[in-house]
């Protein structure tokens, strides 16, 4: 069975899920395309998620992806916390911020089971996740709606344990990808190849169609992905300049200036490795050796940094991600470049 044919779309494109630079528009531009859009769910809260939801569902007829983060919510470990604090202690002075005033929250979300009685009212075609997979018994729920599952492997080893846990497609992450490692078994980047080295490896071991992700931003990258068996590609990327994509100024500034040649994996911003443009604290602190809590508890002392800078102009602390390939960003409308990725240009 093709990728088309699980998920009832005409173009082998999928959009990435893209917390915080997206909502419901694009996820709709791309499957009224023929595409499959995607919304990301992790950082909604489910009053939220039902506004977006029933928005998407207003606007296509076509199919479309919910995606969910699946991680364990960590305890908080209070030595921990106050070494990041103390390490970004300098900036807040710098900026006039009280620490003080950190707001609480993890900032990102797991699928849970509220989530799950929420999403049975939609049934939604297709729901993706990142970090592996939820817990069996909401799995079967979502199964049972009808919807396909897709998750994201960064080596064989997830994609062999996606495949046998139910996942009905697995999208292969190369390095190269912007944002947040799909890694679930293993937290050792050393593990996790480029994209063109583990596509053909985890085809031959799957027998479930593969997407590939990372570093694809044109025609050319999805037919060089496709070559290698790929039975669609995953593009994040190159929808960020796109106006339905709700990317902040200082984001689209860095995308379109050569910044955006240097990306780097960075714990950062959330407390897990995802890759972003290298900016003034990454430089500062070092990408993945400073003290951060455990994901996603790192994201809440530095949100009040980055809001300050932005409004200011500076993208010095905002995660500006991006993946290794950022040449297929173009300021054009989503539709457009779905039916540029899948080669069909020409019906512009």
């Amino acid at each position: 069975m093709t990728l088309q044919q699980l998920l009832a779309i005409e173009l082998p494109i999928i959009q990435a899920p893209m917390a915080g630079v997206q909502d419901h528009r694009l996820a709709v531009a791309v499957s009224n395309a023929g595409g499959l859009g995607s919304l990301p769910a992790a950082m909604l809260s489910l009053e939220a998620l039902r506004t977006e939801l029933t928005a998407l569902q207003a606007q296509t007829r076509q199919p479309y992806n919910v995606n969910f983060f699946c991680h364990t919510p960590p305890t908080p470990d209070a030595t921990r916390e106050a070494a990041w604090r103390a390490a970004l202690a300098p900036y807040y002075a710098e900026l006039g911020l009280d620490p003080a005033q950190i707001p609480a929250g993890p900032g990102r979300a797991p699928f849970s089971a509220e989530a799950a009685a929420l999403l049975a009212e939609f049934r939604p075609p297709v729901v993706s996740f990142h970090f592996g997979l939820p817990s069996a018994e909401l799995l079967a729920q979502v199964k049972g709606w009808g919807s396909k599952v897709i998750a994201s492997a960064t080596t064989v080893v997830e994609a062999l344990w996606l495949e046998a846990h139910g996942a009905d497609a697995v999208i292969a992450q190369g390095l190269e990808a912007g944002g947040h490692r799909g890694h679930f078994l293993s937290m050792d980047l050393t593990e996790q190849a480029g994209l063109f080295a583990l596509l053909p490896r985890i085809v031959q071991a799957v027998r479930v169609p593969v997407i590939a992700a990372g570093g694809i931003a044109d025609a050319q990258g999805v037919a060089a992905a496709m070559a290698l068996g790929a039975a669609g590609a995953q593009v994040g990327t190159a929808y960020l300049l796109c106006p339905e994509a709700t990317t902040s100024a200082v984001h689209r500034a860095a995308l379109q200036s050569p910044a955006a040649g240097h990306t780097a994996l960075t714990t950062l911003f959330s407390g897990r490795p995802a890759r972003g443009i290298v900016n003034r604290v990454m430089r500062e602190l070092g990408p993945l050796t400073a003290p951060t809590p455990e994901f996603p508890l790192a994201t809440t002392a530095i949100a009040p940094l980055r809001a300050k800078a932005e409004s200011q102009g500076l993208g010095d602390f905002s995660p500006l991600w991006s993946g290794q390939n950022a040449s297929g960003c173009k300021s054009i409308g989503a539709a457009a470049l779905t039916l540029e990725l899948a080669g069909r240009s020409s019906l512009l």
